[in-house]
């Protein structure tokens, strides 16, 4: 039985490799505006704003220990992509004019860490 408040160590190496995600990106000039933003289509790990390109980033981190299944940034899957797709566009309405913006992916994989710069498109 798990108690209220309790987070099972999955839960926290997820947490644990977005806070090394987001200090990464911010080490490269990018802001944070929001994080785990959920709603009924999906989630978003972290969305900054890159000051130098004018965007917005909607940023999915993966982690894993080893490639056997692909690696991290190959668990970034079309049914992922349309997940972040649509928690992206329900972000966006709270803009009047919402800005450009762009899919990342974080891939931490032991102490490396990839930064893929519009990993997809919608």
């Amino acid at each position: 039985m798990k108690l209220l408040g309790t987070r099972s160590p999955r839960q926290v190496g997820g947490q644990l490799a977005e806070d090394r995600a987001l200090a990464y990106l911010q080490q490269r000039g990018l802001q944070l505006v929001d994080r785990n933003f959920r709603c009924k289509g999906g989630e978003i790990d972290l969305i900054l704003h890159e000051p130098a390109a004018g965007l917005l980033v909607f940023v999915e981190v993966r982690q894993r220990s080893n490639r056997r299944y692909g690696g991290a940034a190959a668990s970034v899957t079309r049914s992922k992509q349309a997940k972040l797709i649509i928690a992206a566009q329900v972000f966006l309405q709270r803009y009047a004019q919402p800005p450009a913006c762009r899919f990342d992916v974080v891939a931490i994989e032991g102490d490396a860490i990839e930064w893929i710069r519009q990993a997809f498109e919608t």
